[in-house]
């Protein structure tokens, strides 16, 4: 479902989604309002990405929403002035959430702004990433929460950990060449690039 979203308080005006070519949003996955998807995404079934609260909602080219996936965002706007605190700059332009190029969002994970996930970083299954911001070529593993915190490019979060503080965000361990998940997302992005193309091509057949 691609529909528009509706006017509030919170929300003065109606968009609708822009959606990239070869990017494929599953008819049971719901993108809504203000909403920006790339190019050759797989939005699967069940997903939701809302923009009609906090917005918009940027993903970059060849990243993957999973099943179940949530990505949406607190107020940015109330009664037609912006919500600063609830939003972040990437390239000089506000968002409420941002995800970049080629990025992972496995399975039920939460992306809940204001929150960004930069190029390159594989977030696995049921994890939250709640106001932070996580860095390039990242691996979140399994069930771990990110609040209020900076994620530096090339860390790693272990599987069911809960980083509220920056000293536990400054503390990841780096991401080394025997860390076994370290090409993980690149086969993620692959498979899900090559859904997106094929669930494309036989709705046109």
């Amino acid at each position: 479902m691609i529909e528009k979203n509706v006017v509030t308080d919170f929300c003065s005006q109606v968009s609708e989604p822009e959606i990239g070519s070869g990017t494929y949003v599953h008819p049971l996955a719901a993108v809504i309002g203000n909403v920006i998807l790339g190019r050759n995404i797989m939005v699967s079934p069940t997903a939701a990405v809302r923009g009609d609260e906090g917005q918009p909602l940027f993903v970059g080219d060849d990243s993957n929403i999973q099943d179940g996936v949530v990505i949406h965002a607190l107020e940015t706007e109330l009664n037609g002035a912006p919500v600063a605190k609830n939003l972040y700059e990437v390239d000089g332009r506000s968002y409420a959430a941002y995800v970049g190029c080629r990025v992972s969002l496995a399975h039920q994970v939460q992306i809940h702004g204001p929150a960004v996930v930069l190029d390159d970083t594989f977030v696995g299954m049921k994890s939250l990433v709640f106001k932070s911001f996580v860095g390039k070529k990242c691996v979140i593993e399994p069930g771990a929460i990110i609040m209020g915190v900076t994620v530096e490019d090339g860390r790693y979060v272990p599987a069911g950990s809960i980083i509220r503080s920056q000293e536990e965000a400054d503390a990841l361990p780096k991401i080394t060449d025997d860390y076994p998940f370290k090409d993980m997302n690149k086969g993620v992005v692959h498979v899900n690039t090559a859904l997106a193309r094929q669930y494309l091509a036989s709705h046109k057949g």
